[in-house]
């Protein structure tokens, strides 16, 4: 019932899974797009989905922030629990490539341009804000992610080659 109890819990999961080498591929979304989900222990009753339909609205626009905000506050933790935990010589975060992001840049749209992603992780270059060109396909992000991992891959979906923002 409590979504921060859901969300720990399933982060202690992932991470003991990676800690106990059981996978590497962990795959968790905090909040599903058409989901109709409130949140009243930030303050939140409306639904996350009707929020995301704003239409300018301020007061919604200020939810769906509030709602946003503590996703990535999610995220933060997921993110600490991997930098805390050891993985031979290093942490699992220092190991490990981590993405996280949004299937909509403006829901109130449905535009799915400009998505805010977060690379995250010991296998790709940090503290980098990297703006690309407009329609470039999402999985030449997941390419270059996945020749970070040493997978010998040239194509990866309709990518058309690995972002060249990642590697200048």
């Amino acid at each position: 019932e409590n979504y921060d109890d859901h969300v720990r819990l399933m982060v202690e999961l992932q991470v003991l899974a990676m800690q106990a080498d059981l996978t590497r591929v962990c795959s968790f979304m905090l909040g599903r797009e058409l989901s109709n989900r409130t949140y009243p222990e930030i303050g939140v009753p409306d639904s996350h989905h009707m929020l995301s339909h704003h239409g300018g609205d301020k007061e919604k626009v200020i939810k769906l922030a509030r709602i946003n905000q503590l996703h990535m506050q999610q995220f933060a933790y997921f993110l600490e629990r991997m930098r805390a935990t050891r993985d031979g010589d290093g942490t699992l975060l220092e190991t490990t490539a981590v993405l996280a992001g949004a299937s909509l840049g403006e829901p109130n749209d449905h535009d799915n341009m400009n998505l805010p992603i977060i690379v995250a992780g010991g296998l790709m270059p940090a503290n980098r804000h990297i703006v690309v060109p407009k329609h470039t396909p999402m999985s030449n992000l997941m390419l270059s992610m996945i020749q970070a991992l040493d997978v010998p891959a040239e194509q990866f979906g309709d990518s058309t080659g690995p972002l060249a923002e990642l590697s200048s």
